[in-house]
């Protein structure tokens, strides 16, 4: 912990004031009106105003002083990180040849009087091939494959499963072309004979063809109820699908298979009669970021000396897969220089460069004095009247981009046959950046720890660093049961599922690519024989059943609606918990603190009942009532649907 810093002077602007009058009563005892009415009394107050101020920046010499030591042993703040979203554009009609979404097209969240549009651009282009139905095969589970295309072509019904069905019957669907990215709308004519079947929870897997392995397909909506009736079934294709042979026949193909019901989940009792079928393309999908591309931004000449320092128009910057490029310019084009992260290696003739993402600024290679009186360059110089540019960077990130599902909806460019566009999952990955009082806390632990990690606030550190992009961290030490076994626990940084801050339970698994770039950044800085597991931590899911009767003239529906986000945000393992930091590792629910939250808002009277249960994340089943739930020493909280009766007077 650092030593505290001293107030250099601790007198205020009273004190200041008592100080003068004693002063005047010694020097200029014929003066003997101190009111404040006195206007010398006015001039003393004035004076006493102007050195507090002073005194105020006096005393933020130590700070000052601190930051400087916090740059001098290489600490740097951390920038924001950029959210990302997968967005899907819809076109407005099925178009007989490939549509192509350009490479950073910008969407946007609508802009309203309170709150500023969020900006996305597309990271790739997306094409989107147009594409029809020209195979049908059925395979039952204990049969073999048949072509089904004829007979639909000749205008026969065609069972889609065995009958009666069981899981493992499978239906394939041939398409024209692979489709990659794309949204593809299955058209059936149907009877209805899948009798049996919720048509909002069918029994049923949609999956697409890779090449090696059936990926599943997300579905966006399904018009015919499980194959019960006349109507559209969009899928969204994976990006790796693509052409392959089934059954002698050269397509990309979809299936559907029959899965084994669920607890409860109603099955079929005779098969599905399909009569026609087609399909059409109708979207696609590519990731789009929170962050603006700059492009080939010339940030200014060479004047040929060390530690030159050039500022970029726009900061600060965030990471991207796409490296900062620092060319120079030799008079017949442009020389790429590195960069590295700082100049302690770097030899008088290596063209390397620092880049401070937060600062937005491009540094130079210093140089120092030796003891002869000669320099020595920690990289080389341009040389003078060089021209610096920076060849591309993205610029923007931090929390507000983890905007909710379907909030991007602006097309801030009309794009031709695109008739709108929506994110269907909520962004995540955005985080703001570092801020000076962190990074105070940082620098003893920086400077304690060498990049070693030995202790876990080295290890919660080091994780940090390597992946800032996540939104907490938590090393749990080793237990009798393993020794030498350290679990580093990462939370991503997400965004809430709707405007009731619901958070869907697979947003909380944080990817696989950033749990690998952690786990290798610390297996080279881990003790020997250090076992490191990285993983997202135990998520306790709890339920609130509560009744709260309303105050007169208050809406039901309302306040009902700001009860369950009130739960929501408090019940919150990122943002929730009793300073809004995040819920605290191992922290208890208690049911008295979902009487105060209840009870906070603005339309409630009475809380009349509240009920805490016990809930699996996962499944959804509820367990006993009960007062106060432990949800284990490094477990998280996570809100599984909370349901709120309002009683209106």
């Amino acid at each position: 912990m650092p030593l505290p810093a001293p107030n250099l002077d601790d007198r205020r602007f009273q004190d200041l004031v008592d100080d003068a009058k004693r002063m005047v009563q010694q020097r200029c005892p014929e003066w003997t009106d101190h009111n404040v009415s006195d206007p010398g009394v006015t001039l003393i107050e004035t004076f006493a105003y102007m050195v507090d101020q002073l005194l105020y920046r006096l005393n933020r010499v130590p700070d000052r002083l601190y930051v400087k030591f916090l740059d001098l042993i290489g600490v740097r703040l951390y920038p924001p990180t950029a959210a990302r979203a997968e967005v899907t554009f819809w076109l407005s009609a099925p178009q007989e040849g490939v549509i192509t979404v350009p490479a950073e097209t910008e969407v946007a969240t609508p802009r309203t009087e309170s709150d500023e549009a969020v900006p996305f651009t597309t990271l790739a282009p997306l094409e989107i091939p147009p594409c029809s139905l020209e195979r049908v095969t059925t395979e039952p589970k204990n049969g073999t494959m048949t072509d089904a295309m004829p007979s639909l072509d000749a205008g026969k019904d065609v069972l889609a499963f065995s009958s009666p069905p069981v899981p493992g019957d499978t239906v394939y669907f041939g398409l024209s072309d692979a489709v990659p990215h794309a949204a593809v709308a299955l058209r059936f004519d149907c009877e209805i004979e899948g009798v049996g079947v919720d048509p909002t929870n069918p029994p049923l897997r949609w999956e697409a063809w890779t090449g090696s392995a059936w990926v599943p397909c997300d579905v966006d909506s399904d018009g015919t109820g499980g194959l019960n009736r006349a109507g559209d079934l969009i899928l969204h294709v994976p990006d790796s699908h693509t052409v392959s042979v089934v059954n002698r026949n050269r397509a990309g193909w979809l299936r559907c298979v029959v899965t084994e019901p669920e607890d409860g989940q109603p099955f079929y009792s005779a098969p599905p009669k399909l009569s026609r079928a087609g399909a059409f393309t109708i979207g696609g999908s590519v990731e789009a970021t929170n962050a603006e591309r700059i492009e080939e931004e010339i940030l200014g000449s060479s004047e040929g000396v060390p530690s030159q320092v050039f500022d970029l128009r726009h900061r600060p910057v965030v990471p991207s897969e796409e490296p900062v490029v620092v060319e120079v310019s030799d008079g017949e084009g442009w020389e790429e220089w590195t960069c590295v992260e700082n100049f302690a290696d770097s030899a008088p003739d290596d063209r390397h460069v620092v880049v401070d993402a937060t600062l937005g600024q491009v540094v130079f290679g210093p140089a120092t004095r030796e003891p002869d009186g000669g320099l020595h360059h920690f990289g080389a110089v341009p040389p003078k009247n060089a021209v610096v540019r920076v060849r591309s960077y993205r610029t923007g990130g931090g929390r507000r981009g983890n905007v909710a599902r379907g909030a991007l909806s602006v097309l801030k460019s009309s794009l031709p046959f695109v008739h709108r566009v929506e994110n269907r999952r909520p962004a995540s990955g955005g985080v703001d950046g570092e801020s000076i009082e962190d990074a105070k806390v940082r620098g003893p632990i920086v400077l304690r720890t060498r990049n070693r990690a030995v202790t876990v606030e080295d290890y919660e550190h080091l994780s940090r660093e390597a992946a800032p992009e996540v939104a907490r961290v938590r090393c749990v030490a080793a237990t009798a049961d393993d020794p030498g076994a350290v679990r580093v626990l990462v939370v991503p940084a997400v965004g809430d599922d709707d405007e009731q801050g619901r958070l869907k339970f697979e947003q909380l698994v944080p990817a696989d690519e950033t749990l690998e770039t952690i786990a290798g950044y610390l297996d080279s800085r881990r003790c020997i024989g250090a076992k490191v597991v990285v993983e997202p931590p135990v998520y306790q899911g709890i339920t609130v059943v509560a009744r709260i009767r309303a105050r007169p003239r208050t809406n039901g529906k309302r306040l009902r609606d700001e009860a369950i986000a009130g739960l929501n945000r408090y019940f919150h393992p990122i943002s929730g918990g009793p300073d809004s930091a995040g819920w605290p590792f191992g922290r208890p629910i208690m049911v008295g603190e979902v009487y105060s939250v209840l009870q906070g808002l603005r339309g409630t009277e009475l809380v009349e009942d509240v009920r805490l249960f016990a809930a699996d994340p996962i499944t959804g089943d509820r367990g006993e009532q009960v007062q106060r739930i432990d949800p284990g020493p490094n477990a998280l909280v996570y809100s599984y649907n909370h349901q709120v009766l309002v009683e209106e007077s």
